[in-house]
């Protein structure tokens, strides 16, 4: 019974002892990310792996918000045919780094998810996210490893041991994830990026419509519908 209690303890004194202000600076950054349509990408090894793929979940179904577009949430640990293929024939540490080469774009986002912060895997493809434009975002623990020093918004969790780093970390992902939600629910995207995200405009050939009229492209939006 006290392994148990000590245990709880520490993951409660851990919880407390967060760095808020990064937390709110992911949040920004994703809330942002969803605003523009740009894609969220996670990565992770062993543990890390399935927290990753965890957040690729949460973020692409529980932050659903009538009215409001989705999150496009991709984790690179769950094609597995494809992480062994490079994993085989090029190298492990290249296989996060590969699969992004292809995908990411400018201002996509990148999380990873490393208790060490030293995974070469997860530096490689931070380093290559980058140089091609992304944003990064890390959640570590111990004193951070290399992981916090390279990405744009590190979240390091104040423990050395691995399995509460690890707990801390989905606990963060149902954190941020719900928060997200309920600022999707309550905040109107700039009136801007709602007219970048409607239907393209395709005019009329001559002579295609009646009394040459077009139709507008933004006349069927309607803003603040929902509330």
């Amino acid at each position: 019974m006290e392994s148990i209690w000590q245990y709880l303890e520490q993951v409660r004194h851990t919880l407390a002892a967060l760095p808020l202000e990064c937390i709110q600076d992911v949040v920004d950054v994703l809330l942002s990310a969803n605003y523009v349509g740009s894609t969220v990408f996670t990565l992770g090894n062993g543990g890390s792996a399935a927290t990753a793929s965890h957040f690729a979940c949460d973020l692409a179904k529980g932050t659903i918000a009538p009215g409001r577009p989705r999150f496009r949430a991709v984790a690179l640990t769950d094609n597995v045919p494809l992480i062994t293929a490079w994993s085989n024939d090029v190298a492990y540490e290249d296989v996060f780094a590969e699969q992004l080469s292809g995908l990411i774009g400018r201002g996509d986002v990148v999380v990873a998810f490393s208790g060490s912060g030293n995974s070469p895997n997860v530096l490689r493809a931070m380093e290559l996210a980058r140089r091609m434009g992304g944003i990064t975002i890390g959640f570590s623990g111990f004193a951070g490893g290399r992981l916090s020093a390279l990405v744009d918004v590190p979240v390091v969790v104040p423990n050395d041991c691995m399995e509460q780093i690890e707990d801390v970390h989905v606990t963060l992902c149902h954190l941020i994830s719900t928060v997200l939600r309920e600022r999707l629910q309550r905040i109107e995207p700039p009136v801007s990026l709602m007219l970048d995200t409607a239907p393209p405009f395709h005019p009329p050939r001559a002579g295609g419509t009646e009394g040459g009229t077009a139709t507008c492209p933004g006349a069927s939006l309607v803003c603040g519908a929902g509330g």
